[in-house]
């Protein structure tokens, strides 16, 4: 019935968040002691709350319970699927101050007001370089530990990131996705085109 009157008795001792129930009251409490007690079986990564943990599941059964109705794209996460539909919509609800760029979700916004700032708040470790995102660091740390997540189907070849592997695939395909506006000649890689443009300017590379 608390639900319904609003009454929120129980009261965490750290922040001062109140709550209707006592189980709530618990949960809450992981986030300041850092208790995990469920682990996943696969990996051993732990999780405060079951529900958590249920979700980080699919990233190994691969279960996609979430479909998107115009273009049958699933997902494992519900969150997920909410932000694909903005991109049939065209929905930008999220506006930078400083340049007016519009983003369909809040953490892209987030990351691009760091081109504004310069800010770099993710640091590496081993060799102490700075990145504006996580997802660069990420990628930074296989540098240092030769991790190679991304595997070719076709002929095994291991990558450190994804757009490397996809670059490589169109050996495999023979894409070439890069013409050259002179003389339409094509290429697999940017750089190639590069470098090729300098043969139209009567320009010599500098090894």
């Amino acid at each position: 019935m608390r639900t319904h009157t609003g009454e929120k008795p129980y009261r965490c001792e750290n922040c001062s968040r109140q709550f209707s129930e006592l189980e709530s009251l618990k949960k809450h409490m992981r986030t300041h002691t850092g208790e995990k007690p469920y682990r996943c079986e696969n990996c051993s990564r732990q999780f405060s709350e079951l529900g958590s943990l249920k979700i980080h599941m699919r990233t190994h059964t691969g279960e996609k319970p979430y479909r998107c109705e115009e273009c049958s794209r699933q997902f494992s996460q519900l969150c997920n699927l909410k932000n694909h539909k903005q991109t049939h919509t065209g929905e930008k609800p999220y506006r930078c101050e400083e340049c007016s760029r519009q983003f369909s979700q809040l953490c892209n916004l987030k990351n691009h007001k760091q081109t504004h700032t310069g800010e770099k708040p993710y640091r590496c470790e081993e060799c102490k370089g700075q990145f504006s995102h996580l997802s660069d660091l990420r990628k930074h740390m296989r540098t240092h530990t030769g991790e190679k997540p991304y595997k070719c189907e076709n002929c095994g070849k291991q990558f450190g990131r994804i757009d490397v592997l996809k670059t490589h695939m169109r050996t495999h395909t023979g894409e070439k996705p890069y013409k050259c506006e002179q003389c339409s000649r094509q290429f697999s890689k940017l750089s190639n085109l590069k470098t090729h443009m300098h043969t139209h300017r009567g320009e010599t590379l500098q090894v």
